[in-house]
């Protein structure tokens, strides 16, 4: 399958246009759940780190994630028609930081398996859903993927969470 390149966004007709620092900087400081989104290539498990997934709609169950265009998992990510996504504990801090780092086998120090319908979900998580691709939507310099969930599973974990380039996790107050 083919994609469209994503096309530029152009500014709001007055000439107003965000920078990419000021925005950068306004996303560092909102905290956002950790995922590793997962697939199976026909080849090999793929997988990358995302702080970008949201639940879309809950019936039917629809959520959604957004991957650069030049992630190396993007080529995967065109061929394959299900994922998974899994929602890291706050005890995943390495599993994170492995999944976001390019070059290495993101799989080798992490327990996982196979569902039947091929996709592969991480162990120790706070929990997983998987599902069919329904679209990918040019947005800007990535793609939004949007997934109609088939399978969850919920831990009772924690979850972790990453802001200001850190991996965190929650804490409880009172008010």
């Amino acid at each position: 399958m083919t994609l469209p390149v994503p096309r530029r966004v152009e500014a709001d007709g007055r000439g107003h246009r965000l920078d990419a620092a000021s925005f950068a900087a306004l996303f560092r400081q909102h905290p956002a759940g950790v995922a590793v989104v997962t697939l199976h290539d026909g080849q090999r498990p793929v997988g990358f780190t995302a702080t970008s997934v949201i639940s879309v709609s809950a019936e039917p169950a629809v959520v959604a994630f957004s991957v650069g265009a030049g992630s190396s998992s993007w080529p995967s990510l065109v061929r394959t028609d299900r994922v998974a996504v899994n929602f890291l504990s706050d005890e995943q801090r390495d599993v994170a930081a492995s999944f976001a780092t390019s070059g290495v086998d993101r799989f080798a120090d992490v327990g996982w398996n196979r569902l039947p319908t091929g996709e592969p979900v991480l162990a120790g998580t706070a929990g997983w859903i998987s599902g069919r691709v329904l679209e990918r939507v040019p947005a800007g310099s990535a793609w939004l993927v949007v997934v109609a969930g088939c399978r969850a599973q919920v831990a009772d974990r924690e979850p972790l969470v990453y802001r200001n380039r850190g991996y965190h996790r929650l804490v409880d107050y009172e008010i």
